[in-house]
């Protein structure tokens, strides 16, 4: 097992490379957790989760969480721990009218803000910003007025990404009132996350239902509101993302990705990666 921690500031970038671990995290900072190969598995609260390669989650400062790495593929993660004050500052920063920043500009906010948490694709901005945090903090970089700005960079960029996937997409919801509107996708948030959790086991839709508190009609109705997709749609893409990280990353033969990844008849996913990418998986890779 490697080990690699950094201190910016009151902020903490922690590198880990390990076959077997179990992590019992301390609460008191906001932590952005990715995977780079491999998986883990995740206990928060009473949610059971298993965040694979090409992923990370966002966690809130006061939430509780465990850790557990059992694999013979060695998981190379990341964890960028946030300080409360340095979120509430950017917070206020990103918040408070331009005359206010003038005139009381370290004044901040006095609450912690609470995000809906969830596993998310580590792609686009937010994955070019992590990737080039680790390529310095692996150099050994000192820079702390350089790290900072990159985990101002990754908080930026996970706002975007909060905005586009939980804000928007609450909006999008045909209810009226708010707090319905923010209760219905907290549920569809966790079936969400136990779709990519057992994306490649045989999900039924009144299981999925069941994780989310909802109907099943209710349940498929809101799913589409919120992600433009049905339930088994989204799976399907989840499905063919895991499978370009196994051309990208592995030696296996098509016929066992399609094993791994859920799928059960190699010629339907040849069609549908090659709908999907305009290539066949033997030109990917």
């Amino acid at each position: 097992m490697t080990f690699q921690q950094t201190l910016v500031d009151k902020n903490e970038v922690i590198m880990e490379s390990a076959h077997e671990q179990i992590h019992h995290a301390e609460t008191g900072k906001y932590a952005i957790q990715m995977i780079f190969s491999g998986s883990a598995d995740y206990t928060i609260a009473n949610r059971e989760l298993t965040l694979y390669s090409g992923n990370f989650i966002f966690l809130n400062q006061d939430t509780s969480y465990s850790r557990k790495i059992d694999s013979s593929v060695k998981v190379d993660s990341m964890s960028v721990l946030f300080d409360p004050g340095f979120v509430m500052d950017f917070e206020y920063a990103r918040t408070a009218k331009a005359t206010q920043l003038l005139d009381e500009p370290v004044s901040g906010i006095s609450k912690a803000p609470v995000f809906v948490e969830s596993i998310y694709p580590l792609e686009g901005d937010m994955k070019f910003n992590l990737l080039n945090l680790k390529k310095h903090i692996e150099k050994g970089s000192k820079d702390n007025l350089l790290l900072n700005t990159y985990l101002e960079h990754c908080l930026l960029n996970y706002y975007a990404l909060y905005d586009a996937e939980v804000t928007n997409r609450a909006a999008s919801l045909n209810f009226l009132n708010r707090s319905t509107k923010s209760e219905i996708l907290r549920r569809l948030n966790i079936a969400r996350d136990y779709i990519i959790s057992n994306y490649n086991k045989n999900l039924g839709l009144e299981e999925i239902a069941r994780i989310a508190c909802l109907s099943v009609n209710h349940f498929l109705r809101t799913f589409k509101q919120a992600y433009h997709q049905s339930p088994h749609q989204f799976l399907t893409s989840i499905r063919l993302r895991q499978a370009k990280y196994f051309l990208r990353n592995t030696d296996y033969p098509v016929n066992e990705i399609v094993d791994i990844v859920g799928f059960e008849c190699p010629s339907s996913f040849i069609r549908l990666f090659r709908n999907s990418f305009q290539v066949t998986p033997g030109q990917y890779r």
